[in-house]
């Protein structure tokens, strides 16, 4: 079977009734568990700016460019509302603790990878994101009682906890989500990310300003069990895949299941190691992921700098400006994902070709955007426009390479995820490591220049490369038809009180008085 019959028989299936079905209830719990990841690893970077008594610390001289007029325009109006945190941190300290939850978070993706393709994805997932909201309750006693170490390990055990998220998520759409209805799908997911940011930056804010416990805490208090709710609603309310869940319509269990070339629910085989290794469709998406983390690191963390350095402007003061980036990424993420779906639901665009042009507008857009406000002087306002544009672009990676890896192989989706994941965030650590050797003493905006035409130029690279090798199409070595065949087994299963039941790797279904056989790993037989 090719991949081009694969999506020709999609076509000819009976697609339910336009209701909200099983599988959209699926996609709105993820977009709620990405979005309430990326509150989690976001809001300590609000709260410990609360947390610090600034004035009472030793501050290393900020070096600032006089190339620009000053302004105090985007500077907070009165000083004196500023109120002092209860903890003496240098900066190095807070950077330590700012980044020990990610060292926890990059260490757990490829183990939960490969834990998520043995055992299932969802509870990893659901329990991982449990354990991440828990010890969110012991952010302020660890603060208070042990001081900057003890914040540190709850910080890192946020992060093993959150490691199962990108993986897992991506597992688990492989398992549900038909592949004409991946890119909306994978759009509005992963979208949650910029979601969470819009949210958690201003609302972290507030809480610090005006919050219980002196303010800070409660941010922890607030968003831990925001985290702790989701995570019980989706250990309890969500199943790993469309024929184990109890209460699915068989409509739709059966356009998803026959959707799917080589059925998510039965027995795997070995992970085919040499041939991902050797395969390029894959060190496309490698590249691009690698690619779009030292870029997007750019964008968000070094073009504010510059801002202050050498604009004299500080976007991160004011919070509206702040989140218009997230805004603008979230909102064209997902239009872009609906207009991938239309792309391949009309018959005129394969998927190679529709991840190509996504990540094209995701990977160019973002580049020739560093390179324009490299260039546009001191117009405070022009820079801002470019940043928020820039990032809006951005967006279209979800319906790019972001997704691609279900088109490649949904059978080891996570797995692909996993390795992707955590090489790219390793990645995007040499972001403001090359920017501050680059402009250390001299932060002039030409030595600016060089940092961003750096990042555009590793946009454009990895965008190239992804351009010339990536594919839309199955992999030969995820084939269900060259699995090693099993022997058919037939086993009576008893009905749940809807009147169906379902055995993951073999077994029967009761539906409406009519028994239905399923034999493991046998792709091309389909419900009798």
């Amino acid at each position: 079977m090719t991949a081009t019959k694969e999506y020709l028989a999609e076509s000819e299936l009976q697609k339910p009734n336009g209701r909200f079905g099983t599988r959209h209830y699926v996609v709105f719990m993820l977009f709620l568990g990405m979005a309430n990841a990326y509150v989690m690893r976001t809001n300590m970077s609000v709260a410990i700016v609360a947390m610090v008594n600034q004035t009472a610390i030793e501050h290393e001289a900020e070096v600032f460019d006089d190339e620009c007029p000053d302004t105090d325009y985007g500077e907070p109006a009165d000083p004196a509302d500023h109120k002092d945190g209860e903890f003496l941190w240098s900066t190095s300290l807070q950077g330590y603790i700012l980044s020990s939850f990610f060292y926890g978070y990059v260490i757990t993706q490829i183990p939960f990878g490969l834990l998520a393709k043995k055992y299932g994805a969802m509870k990893f997932l659901g329990w991982g994101m449990l354990i991440n909201s828990v010890f969110a309750f012991l952010v302020p006693i660890a603060a208070r009682q042990g001081g900057a170490p003890w914040l540190i390990v709850v910080r890192f055990i946020q992060g093993l906890g959150e490691g199962p998220i990108v993986p897992c998520t991506h597992a688990m759409l492989a398992k549900w989500i038909p592949p004409n209805e991946r890119s909306r799908v994978g759009s509005i997911v992963y979208s949650g990310a910029q979601f969470g940011t819009v949210i958690s930056m201003p609302l972290s804010g507030l809480l610090a300003d005006h919050g219980f416990d002196g303010g800070w805490p409660s941010i922890f208090y607030v968003f831990g069990i925001i985290g702790t709710v989701w995570s019980v609603a989706f250990l309890w309310t969500c199943h790993e895949d469309p024929i184990t869940h109890p209460s699915i319509a068989e409509d739709e269990r059966k356009y998803i299941q026959q959707s799917l070339w080589g059925k998510a629910g039965v027995n795997i085989p070995p992970i085919p190691w040499k041939s991902i290794s050797r395969s390029l469709p894959f060190y496309a998406i490698l590249l691009a992921h690698l690619g779009q983390n030292y870029g997007y690191e750019t964008l968000m963390t070094e073009l504010p700098t510059y801002m202050k350095q050498v604009l004299r402007f500080s976007i991160k003061a004011n919070g509206t400006l702040s989140a218009l980036p997230y805004l603008a990424m979230w909102i064209f993420s997902i239009g872009v994902g609906w207009v991938a779906d239309w792309m391949l639901t009309s018959g005129r665009f394969t998927h190679t070709l529709t991840r190509k042009l996504s990540n094209s507008i995701g990977q160019y857009g973002p580049a020739i955007a560093l390179i324009i406000a490299s260039y546009t002087g001191c117009n405070r306002a022009l820079t801002v426009a470019i940043l928020t544009i820039g990032v809006g672009f951005n967006g279209g990676i979800y319906a790019g390479f972001k997704i691609n890896h279900l088109d490649l192989t949904p059978r080891y989706a996570g797995i692909l995820m996993a390795f992707t994941n955590c090489s790219a965030n390793l990645a995007g650590l040499l972001a403001p490591i090359a920017a501050g050797n680059i402009i250390e003493g001299k932060p002039t905006i030409a030595q600016w220049r060089i940092v961003f035409v750096i990042a555009a130029c590793v946009y454009i690279f990895t965008a190239t490369f992804y351009n010339i090798f990536a594919s839309g199409t199955r992999q030969p070595w995820d084939n269900p038809d060259n699995d090693e065949p099993q022997k058919p087994v037939s086993i009576e299963a008893p009905a749940y009180e809807n009147g169906h039941s379902n055995l993951a790797n073999g077994g029967t279904t009761a539906t409406n008085g009519t028994t239905t056989t399923y034999r493991a790993n046998n792709a091309a037989e389909q419900r009798q």
